[in-house]
């Protein structure tokens, strides 16, 4: 008996900081997409997520773990359209977002994806991301993204245990305005699709949650040039 618990808390212990890690490349993800989120929230410390998160034998409880977060005002600029004949005053295109980690452990398909699209549209959230530990059905992906006037992600955990940003061999990747987009072209008399190109299922740009059309700056380093920059238009 002793020796059967023993195992279910290594166990459990094991998964508990397997998640702490997706839990917080989540909130390193959302800060660095320009929602508010504070640095306690990002840098939560493996004991205070156990406290939170953890069910009475240890293990995780998913169906705790549900993020809000609203975007920060240099967000909501860099998401407003420029002003045109139809639109004088744009609105930004973005919205809170919610994110929220699947409890089931397989099988997950349109049931679940249905549920959650029915929660992020009748709560008015911009954006929603949903995790779950294992693939989705293709039904299933397609169904998340056919929520009129929302945005819906999809990521697994383990597509999140290590945030690919942080890695030194990844350059920074900064959105572009409308503004800076258009300025950029007009510099070097371009058209965007002359620009070299970055798809939006590149695991840089799922993170960032870029969208078609929009314009990323990429920031390298180099040891004759020092930094130098280049930029992709996302397809």
């Amino acid at each position: 008996m002793d020796e059967d618990y023993s195992t279910g808390s290594v166990d459990s212990d094991r998964e508990m900081t397997r998640l702490w890690r997706t839990w917080r490349t989540v909130f390193e993800m959302l800060q660095d997409r320009g929602y508010e989120v504070t640095e306690e929230e990002v840098q939560i410390p493996l004991t205070e997520f156990r406290i939170k998160y953890a069910d009475p034998m240890g293990y995780p409880d998913r169906n705790k773990m549900k993020i809000q977060a609203r975007p920060s005002e240099a967000m909501a600029a860099k998401y407003t359209p420029l002003p045109s004949k139809s639109n004088p005053s744009p609105q930004p295109d973005c919205g809170t977002i919610y994110v929220e980690f699947c409890a089931d452990a397989s099988g997950v398909g349109t049931k679940q994806v249905r549920a959650f699209n029915h929660f992020v549209d009748e709560n008015n959230f911009h954006t929603g991301v949903f995790i779950t530990q294992t693939p989705i059905s293709p039904s299933a992906v397609r169904l998340l993204g056919s929520l009129p006037g929302r945005v819906c992600e999809h990521f697994q955990e383990q597509d999140l245990l290590v945030n690919i940003t942080r890695h030194e061999l990844v350059p920074k990747h900064v959105l572009l305005s409308p503004q800076e987009k258009v300025r950029l072209l007009e510099r070097y008399r371009l058209k965007e699709s002359q620009l070299p190109r970055i798809q939006v299922s590149d695991p840089v740009a799922r993170y960032l949650g870029l969208r078609r059309g929009q314009v990323v700056k990429i920031i390298r380093r180099s040891e004759t040039a020092g930094r130098y920059a280049s930029y992709r238009w996302v397809i």
